[in-house]
Parts: C-alpha cells; sequence; structure tokens
C-alpha cells in the first residue's frame, strides 16, 4: 500500500516505521493518542475505488490521518464490497498492532456499515462486527465510525 499525508505528501518509510515515528514524536510532545482505521468505497463506472485511513487523535488536540488508495473492477456485490472494505481495515490494523500496545495506543477499527437496518449497508453488518471482533479489535459502526464514514469517505 502506498500511504500520503492528509495534504497529499507521499509517506517514504514502510507504514510501520511512519506510524512508530507519528506515536514517539506526538508522545514526546505530550499528547496521548488513540488510532481508528477505516475503509470507505465507491463505485464510479465498473471501478470501485477505496480509500483506508490511519487517524490518529490527540485526546483534546485534533488529530491528523495517513490515506492508502486503490482500486479494482467492479465485480461484486455491495455486501461483498463493504467486507472488503473491513478486510483492508483489519489488514492495516493487524499490522499495527503489536506497535500500539507496545506504546499503550488504543485501537479502534471501523466500518462504514449502518446500524439501522432500512440502510443498504446493514446486509454485512454482522459479518463485519463478527469478523473484527473475532480478530480481537475494538469495532465501531455508523454512527460513531467517523474514520471510516468521515474521514475515508473524504479521501476515496
Amino acid at each position: 500500500m502506498n500511504w500520503k499525508n492528509f495534504n497529499g505528501q507521499s509517506i517514504e518509510l514502510p507504514i510501520k516505521d511512519a506510524v512508530e515515528a507519528a506515536i514517539k514524536r506526538e508522545t514526546a510532545l505530550g499528547h496521548k493518542l488513540k488510532v481508528c482505521i477505516g475503509s470507505d468505497s465507491q463505485v464510479k463506472h465498473d471501478i470501485v475505488h477505496y480509500a483506508t485511513v490511519i487517524v490518529f487523535l490527540r485526546e483534546k488536540k485534533g488529530g491528523f490521518m495517513y490515506i492508502s488508495r486503490d482500486e479494482k473492477r467492479n465485480l461484486g456485490s455491495l455486501k461483498e464490497r463493504m467486507i472488503t472494505e473491513v478486510a483492508k481495515s483489519i489488514e492495516v490494523a493487524y499490522s499495527l498492532c503489536d506497535l500500539l500496545d507496545q506504546y499503550n495506543v488504543e485501537l479502534e477499527v471501523h466500518a462504514d456499515i449502518n446500524t439501522d437496518p432500512n440502510f443498504a449497508s446493514n446486509v454485512a453488518l454482522k459479518e463485519a462486527m463478527g469478523y473484527i471482533l473475532a480478530m480481537g479489535f475494538e469495532f465501531k459502526a455508523k454512527p460513531n465510525a467517523f474514520a471510516s464514514s468521515s474521514c475515508a469517505d473524504k479521501c476515496v
């Protein structure tokens, strides 16, 4: 995955090294951090565009994020696309969880899936929640899943 910061500057380090550098920098400045990871997608023509974000929240001091984008041909259902979003978030969370544990940084995985059964994305709620929880991560869905439904949504 290729990562950028919010202003579009490429992150040259491997993402795990960049996250560790950010944690060290922010804790040296006295900030308590929490990391939220989420993904979103949009279909344009026959292509699904994905964005995955790592959001760093500074307790009572704002935050910043790293963004990765990719795309693939739209070959599946809405449910398959929602689970693919979750899989992308879990892949990133899994690669960072040991590092975040080492620095005692709380981690949440956010899914852009509505808890209201009147919305189409709800079709994937049970599977997404089970997938995330089974991996040992804290799960958030809409309306509390800002990393996916707000941050990643703006980057797709």
